[in-house]
């Protein structure tokens, strides 16, 4: 077997796989709908002598000053994903010749290596199972054969022994921080050093066998963030710690970095203006689980922020907010959007989740955040182990009656197999059918996957159909936002509200001669917002923005 080291002669060509896994793509809820195929199916096939029966979401457009412009403008790839942007800056600095292909375009299959690299990085970040990860092994292999193969990233930190003894086409995996490690590596691999002296490595020596380098963590206030020299940077990914200090159940990533580090606030609000100065970026996407902790530095980051000319948007949790004042010192500090993880609205399965945010935390912020300066998502789940449906419907209850803005909803997924809940296996009755499919059968002291996708099912359609200021968040991922530049953030919210009801009308209304009818008022309440089909001139009816 040749290892590693003993491939070690030229300067090496390097192809970077990062992004998001397969499990990210656009719902099954919209099967059959008009979001299928990139929104580009129609309306009333089965009717094609009405006016409407061809109808495509693609179809709208907006009053762009004096020209129409399509309101669902694709954006895939607009903005590279955190590992990516980190990989990029390590191997410009080592002036390596390199490519970097999004994994989306390794599950899609549309997209080629345009050239032979002789190592390939493979980032595992949003890998979390045995099966995803064959995948892109096979596409690897299929592909850049002779290619000396590294991973690196969340699931092979914690996996990297069985990773090693399962896949001989792996011959090295980094574990931990990168910056130190990937120059080191790559000059090793040049022949300018030794492998057993980069930190943070696990090498295979053998069929089956790896040995492990010393670990080492670096120190984030001291090493320098990522750089890109000048060039165009309009939206950069920031990470401003590692590690994580609360402990949810279903989230594994603070095992992947046991040591919680972070930046300081004068760090940040410099890395911020260099990154505003040198590449021309106008927006901030702070990548951390949690970016408004520690307190302190937060406080410090509100004093600090307002000087700096970017926007932002982060991850917060809820009794962050504590009120209206706590949301108009982050409009004043720039932040235009935050993400927030509600989870549920039970507190018996909140105290499940370990998630240490109270229901009441939920609200008070939601309070707070409704109708402000500062855009904001939440997310919840259905099904997480021990839930039971009585429980949940807490949860369904507050979103189709009360919730305001966009939200998003999953149901619990067992397929990351490194989360803590696995240690509450046997209290909570988890049972799966295949562990090569996780998420295709399983059941729990609460309820089953049947019963948590109904349920899934019942608060989507419920709130689409009820509650006209609360938004789902899910095909608009795809597209540029906001969809009418120009309207505000409430009139914008109605907008997607009433595309997300035209693009379900084919399973909301099966016959075709009402589903056109009920096409009408909707696309009239859409000129109202400046938005028209090309083939559905207005007509004088009216609608009206709730």
């Amino acid at each position: 077997m040749t290892t590693p080291t003993q491939r070690a002669t030229t300067k090496k060509s390097v192809l970077v796989l990062a992004g998001e896994g397969p499990y990210f793509k656009n719902s099954s809820y919209y099967h059959g709908t008009m979001f299928d195929r990139g929104a580009t199916h129609p309306l009333a096939p089965e009717y094609p002598r009405h006016p409407l029966g061809g109808l495509r979401l693609t179809d709208l457009r907006y009053r762009d000053g004096a020209r129409w412009s399509p309101l669902l403008r694709p954006k895939r790839g607009a903005v590279p994903h955190l590992t990516s942007y980190t990989l990029e800056s390590i191997l410009l600095a080592a002036e390596r010749p390199f490519e970097i292909l999004d994994l989306l375009d390794v599950w899609d299959l549309n997209r080629e290596p345009a050239a032979h690299h002789d190592v390939v990085f493979l980032s595992t970040t949003f890998i979390c199972d045995r099966r995803t990860l064959t995948r892109a092994l096979d596409w690897i292999r299929q592909r850049c054969g002779g290619a000396l193969v590294v991973l690196g990233g969340q699931y092979s930190n914690l996996k990297y022994d069985r990773i090693m003894r399962v896949h001989p086409e792996v011959d090295i995996i980094v574990r931990g921080d990168g910056e130190e490690a990937i120059p080191l590596l790559l000059a090793a691999l040049d022949g300018r050093g030794e492998l057993d002296e980069v930190p943070n490595l696990v090498v295979r020596t053998g069929p089956g066998t790896h040995r492990q380098t010393a670990f080492r963590y670096i120190d984030l206030e001291a090493y320098p963030s990522p750089g890109f020299g000048r060039l165009q940077r309009p939206v950069v990914p920031y990470e401003s710690m590692r590690g994580c200090p609360f402990s949810c159940r279903f989230c594994s990533f603070p095992m992947a970095s046991p040591r919680w580090r972070y930046k300081s606030a004068e760090k940040i609000a410099a890395d911020w203006a260099r990154y505003h100065e040198l590449n021309g970026a106008g927006h901030i996407r702070a990548m951390d689980s949690t970016f408004t902790v520690p307190p302190r530095r937060m406080r410090q980051l509100l004093d600090l922020l307002p000087a700096v000319d970017v926007t932002w948007e982060a991850y917060t949790r809820a009794n962050v907010i504590t009120g209206r004042e706590t949301v108009d010192r982050l409009a004043e500090a720039h932040c235009a959007t935050l993400s927030i993880g509600f989870e549920s609205m039970s507190p018996k399965s909140l105290d499940l989740m370990h998630k240490q945010v109270r229901a009441e935390h939920n609200r008070r912020a939601h309070e707070a955040l409704s109708d402000g300066p500062v855009k904001y998502r939440c997310s919840f789940m259905v099904g997480y182990p021990g839930e039971a449906p009585e429980d949940y419907e807490l949860t369904h209850e507050f979103l189709a009656g009360e919730y305001t803005g966009h939200f998003m909803l999953s149901v619990f997924s067992m397929t990351d197999e490194t989360m803590p809940v696995w240690q509450d296996a046997e209290r909570l009755g988890i049972h799966v059918d295949d562990f090569e499919d996780p998420d295709s059968g399983w059941t729990h002291a609460g309820m089953d996957h049947t019963t948590a996708r109904k349920l899934h099912r019942r608060t989507l359609d419920e709130v689409r159909l009820r509650n006209d200021r609360a938004v789902l968040l899910l095909w608009q991922t795809d597209y540029h936002t906001p969809l009418v530049p120009g309207l505000s953030v409430k009139e914008n919210l109605w907008a997607e509200k009433l595309v997300e009801r035209l693009g379900m009308l084919p399973v909301d209304v099966p016959d075709p001669r009402q589903r056109v009818d009920a096409a009408a008022p909707l696309l009239d309440s859409l000129e109202l917002l400046g938005v028209r089909a090309t083939n559905h001139p207005p007509d004088g009816r009216s609608g009206e923005m709730a």
